[in-house]
C-alpha cells in the first residue's frame, strides 16, 4: 500500500549484502527521514513531506512495515486492532539480527546500512553534508550515524532503545562506546544534536536525555515536552513528537518543536527552500 509514495522515487540500495528499499522526494540537501515502529505511516510521509518542503531531499528507507499503511485510519475504534499492528510490527523487529533492542553499548547492524546510504545520498545531492531524523526504535540510529564527518545534522525523536527495562538500559542510547567517543569528538569541534520527547513517556526516559548532557555537554539540545502538549486525539499515550502526537497549529509545543527541527536541519546544511 503506497499509493501515498507515489509522488517519491524508489530504489533498491544494496551495502555488504543488505538490501533495502528507499523513496526520495525533494531538491537540495539530503536528509534521511527514519521510520518508527510500525512503518512509513502517513503521518512519517507527512513529516518527509514538510522536510522536502524547506528546501532539502528526504530519503525515507523501508526497514520494517508495510510502506504507506495507516495503523490508525481515521474513526478506527477497535484498540486491539491497532495493538495488533504496533505488536506485528514490533515482534519483526525484535527477531531481526539489524536491531539491537535490549543490549547495551552496541550500535544496531543496520547503522552500517544507513552509514552507507547517507554516503550515497551526499553523492548525489551535493550540499556539506547530510541530516537524520530517527524516531522511536531508529531514535539512536541518527547519533550512531555521525561518527560519519558527512553527517552534520542528527536528530534524535524519541530515541527508544535499549528498552528502559532496568535503570542502566534507561540511563544510555544505542551506541557503541567507540561511536560515542566518535561523536563526542566531533561535538568539541562544533557538531549539534537535537533531540525531543515527552516528560511522562517511560519508553524515553529523563534518564536517557541525562546521559546525553553528560556525554555531549551543550552540543546536545534537548527538547522536553509536557504530556499534556500531545494531540489528545492519539489512541496511545504520548510519544511521537514529530507524526502521532503533533498538534499542527501555530503556538503549539509539538508543531513549534516540529518548526525546530525542520529549521535545524536547514541551517546545519545549508538549505535554499
Amino acid at each position: 500500500m503506497t499509493d501515498l509514495l507515489d509522488d517519491f522515487a524508489r530504489a533498491d540500495f544494496t551495502h555488504d549484502g543488505t538490501t533495502h528499499r528507499y523513496y526520495r522526494l525533494g531538491a537540495g540537501p539530503a536528509v534521511l527521514v527514519l521510520a518508527e515502529i510500525p512503518g512509513i505511516t502517513p503521518k512519517v510521509i507527512t513529516f518527509a513531506r514538510r522536510v522536502a518542503a524547506g528546501g532539502l531531499t528526504v530519503y525515507v528507507p523501508s526497514l520494517f512495515g508495510t510502506d504507506g499503511a495507516d495503523p490508525m485510519p481515521d474513526g478506527a475504534t477497535d484498540l486491539a486492532r491497532v495493538g495488533a499492528v504496533f505488536t506485528r510490527a514490533f515482534s519483526r523487529v525484535c527477531v531481526s539480527r539489524e536491531f539491537t533492542l535490549f543490549a547495551t553499548g552496541r550500535s544496531s547492524p543496520v547503522v552500517t546500512w544507513l552509514r552507507a546510504l547517507a554516503a550515497r545520498a551526499h553523492d548525489e545531492c551535493g550540499g556539506p553534508g547530510v541530516g537524520a531524523v530517527g524516531m522511536c526504535v531508529t531514535g539512536g540510529f541518527a547519533l550512531a550515524m555521525a561518527v560519519d564527518d558527512r553527517m552534520l545534522a542528527p536528530v534524535l525523536s524519541q530515541p527508544s532503545l535499549p528498552l528502559a527495562l532496568t535503570p542502566g538500559r534507561a540511563r544510555t542510547i544505542d551506541i557503541s562506546r567507540a561511536d560515542l567517543n566518535t561523536v563526542k569528538a566531533r561535538c568539541a569541534k562544533g557538531l549539534q544534536v537535537l533531540g525531543a520527547r515527552f516528560e511522562g513517556d517511560r519508553l524515553v526516559p529523563g534518564s536517557r536525555f541525562e546521559f546525553l548532557r553528560e556525554e555531549l555537554g551543550d552540543a546536545f539540545v534537548g527538547v522536553e515536552l509536557p504530556d499534556d502538549a500531545a494531540n489528545p486525539a492519539s489512541r496511545i499515550p504520548p510519544h511521537s513528537v514529530l507524526t502521532e502526537h503533533l498538534i499542527d497549529e501555530p503556538g503549539q509545543p509539538t508543531r513549534d518543536t516540529l518548526d525546530q527541527v525542520i529549521d535545524f536541519l536547514a541551517t546545519r546544511l545549508e538549505a535554499s527552500a
